[in-house]
């Protein structure tokens, strides 16, 4: 049975894409079968979460952990296992992730606004179209629409 101690990042990188949570010596253990054992960079030594994803992305990554002469080790996936490894991870990532909602949010407000030109851009076209062909109705229809929408 595994059970984490400690999780601690001993720093984290970020970049556009990627989160990573980097590990090292005494900044990781865990209980096996109530026996503690800490972490060893040999193998991994790094928990990488897909920004755009907010999921792990390196989940078959092997971990080592030493206790004496004895070594275990443990994939990411079966450390995603534990509420309590979920716990310690979310909250080392989770101010990264928020950076990351500020831009989207601003990108997302960019992107309505450019929505909005482009629609309004359009409706002048088809109210000029409706003067072109001496479509009184769809005219009508369309300078209503506008009035609606924007004044």
């Amino acid at each position: 049975m595994l059970n984490i101690k400690t999780l601690k990042p001993y720093y984290v990188k970020e970049d556009k894409r990627f989160i990573r949570v980097v590990l090292a010596y005494q900044y990781f253990s865990l209980f096996i079968d109530n026996e503690l054992y800490q972490f060893i960079p040999m193998e991994s030594r790094e928990i990488i979460i897909d920004r755009n994803r907010q999921r792990v992305h390196n989940v078959f990554d092997l971990f080592v952990f030493q206790r004496g002469k004895k070594m275990v080790y443990v994939s990411v996936s079966d450390l995603l296992q534990l509420p309590e490894f979920l716990t310690h991870l979310h909250t080392i990532v989770s101010p990264y992730y928020e950076e990351g909602i500020e831009i989207s949010q601003q990108s997302s407000n960019e992107v309505k606004e450019i929505i909005r030109e482009l629609e309004k851009n359009n409706l002048r076209r088809l109210i000029d179209k409706a003067i072109d062909q001496k479509d009184e109705e769809t005219f009508r229809h369309l300078t209503e629409k506008w009035n609606q929408m924007y004044d």
